[in-house]
This record gives structure tokens, sequence and C-alpha cells, in this order.
């Protein structure tokens, strides 16, 4: 049974916290860290290690609410990982955080390790989620073993790549590019495009991935924030550079998608070392999603 409990930071804001494992409560945010460099498996009292074989902190795309979806849940399951997530700031709960960046992420998922007294885990994040999981490899590489990125947009100076080039609308973070005046002026009258998906995506969407759909539903429904405030994290420096990930990386990529570009994951796969890339020549944005069992079983392999 997955446990939704939030977490105060010591600065007064909340995270949404979601835990496959049922966690009996979180720890407050003391501000300063508690990892003690204990092993993977370490959660609740200290000292007390969990019957999971890895934990795997989920960042969730844009817009969602955190919640842990039944796909992941069941894949999970079958592979004794205990699958954490959280409302990024806006999103679901979570206290706004203004002018988060994407390294920003690591900070608060530090607070919530501290608080669930976790040693080491991986990460793996999919679309706007994938830049946040690879902050955390990039600056939490004591704690982080493997991160898995599925559709990752790319930083908006990455040296070389045609930042735009294949995206079916663009006008989002064309928008956030000009401000955040801009940004939320695009989001009054913006419409999904339905060429941003592919036959595979839909099918996706009527199939195995229904509860994505009715999780972006009720994210959006929660108002616009918390999209915005990915969408102005993505188009300025990030924080941290994906050059200096030392841990082992998994880009999944569709080689359909037309949300975030196949040039996006070649990019990262590139400038990232030890990063592996699975070109997934069929899938679009959404179907890249069917990935998340096996990048699991990656994640295993590479803990």
């Amino acid at each position: 049974m997955v446990s939704v409990q939030d977490l105060r930071r010591s600065d007064g804001r909340v995270l949404r916290v979601h835990d496959s494992a049922g966690s009996p409560g979180l720890a407050g945010d003391s501000g300063t860290t508690g990892y003690d460099g204990g092993g993977f498996g370490d959660s609740g009292t200290p000292g007390e290690p969990s019957a999971a074989r890895l934990t795997v902190l989920w960042h969730h795309g844009s817009p969602q609410t955190g919640a842990l979806l039944e796909p992941l849940l069941t894949a999970a399951a079958r592979r004794g990982i205990r699958l954490i997530s959280y409302g990024r700031p806006s999103y679901g709960g979570s206290t706004p955080l203004p002018g988060r960046t994407v390294g920003s992420a690591a900070a608060d998922v530090a607070a919530i390790a501290d608080a669930l007294n976790l040693g080491r885990f991986a990460v793996m994040g999919a679309s706007g989620g994938g830049p946040h999981a690879l902050a955390c490899a990039a600056l939490l590489p004591e704690r982080v073993i493997a991160a898995a990125c599925l559709a990752a947009i790319a930083p908006f100076d990455a040296d070389g790549l045609d930042f735009f080039a294949g995206m079916a609308s663009d006008g989002a973070l064309r928008a956030a590019r000009a401000g955040r005046p801009a940004r939320e002026h695009y989001q009054a009258t913006a419409e999904f495009d339905p060429a941003s998906f592919v036959e595979r995506d839909y099918a996706a969407l009527k199939g195995d991935w229904a509860p994505l759909g009715a999780d972006v539903g009720e994210a959006s429904a929660a108002g616009p924030d918390g999209l915005i405030d990915d969408d102005m994290a993505f188009v300025v420096p990030w924080g941290f550079d994906v050059a200096a990930i030392s841990v082992p990386v998994l880009i999944a990529q569709g080689g359909r998608d037309r949300v975030v570009p196949p040039s996006h994951g070649a990019w990262l796969a590139h400038a990232i070392p030890n990063a592996e890339l699975w070109d997934c020549a069929d899938d679009g944005h959404i179907s890249i999603l069917t990935e998340c069992a096996p990048a699991l079983d990656w994640l295993l392999a590479h803990s």
C-alpha cells in the first residue's frame, strides 16, 4: 500500500512524498544531512534494513502530481524494488519554490532521503523528470547509485544541439525563454497539439498507461504553476554540468518522439560519462514508458 505523507522542510516548505513501502512516518527536516553512509536498503529505524532489493526515487513528468502510477508500482513490486516519489514544488500539494532550478531538486531529494533514513538509492525520471533525476546524480554522487532517464530534455545551452528542432510544439519553451510573464501569457491560451503524440503514444494512453492521462488531468486542474516553473527551469542554467556526472546513467529515447526529439537523448548520452543509450526507434514520448520495467532491471544490475 502506498503511503502519502507531507515532509515539512526547515524553510517551511512542504513536500508531498509517496512511498510504495508504506513508511510509518517521515522524520522532520532539520536542514542538516542525517546520512551516515548506510546501504541502499536502509529505511525506517536506523540500523534496520528494509526487505527491498533497491530503493528508486522516481521523478515525475510535466505536468503530473508526483503520485506513483500503477504500471510503475507493478513493475517495481515484481522486482522487489521500493519506489519513492514526490511532487516537485507547485505540484500535487508541494509548496511552490519561486525561481527554482533543475538542480534545486537535489536538495529536496536529500531532505526526503534523510527523513526516510535512506542511505544509497537510484533515481529514475521521465520527460520533465529526467533532468531532475540527472541533478541528483550530479549533485548527490555519494548517495545516488545510478540514474535512468526516459525522454529527458537536454540543457538549453547544450553545445552543438539545435534545441527546438523536431519539436511538434515549441511555443511553451520559447515563451519561457522570453521570461515568466511571457510564459504565463502563453499558458492562458495554450492548447495541446495532437501532433505531439504518435499512434503508439495514444495506444499506450488507452492501455497500461491510462493512469498517466488521469494524473496529468489532475495536475493540470490544480493550476499551471508547476508546469510553468518546470519550463522556466529548463531554459536557464540547470545548476550543474551533466559532464560531471560520475555514476552510471541510462538514457532511453524514442526515435519518433515529437515532444523531446531524439537529438536530445543522443546529446545527453554523448555528454554524460558512463552513459548508455537505448535507441527505441519506434517509440514516441509516451510509449517510451514501456521501457520503465527494463530500466528498473538496468538499475538493479548497476546497483
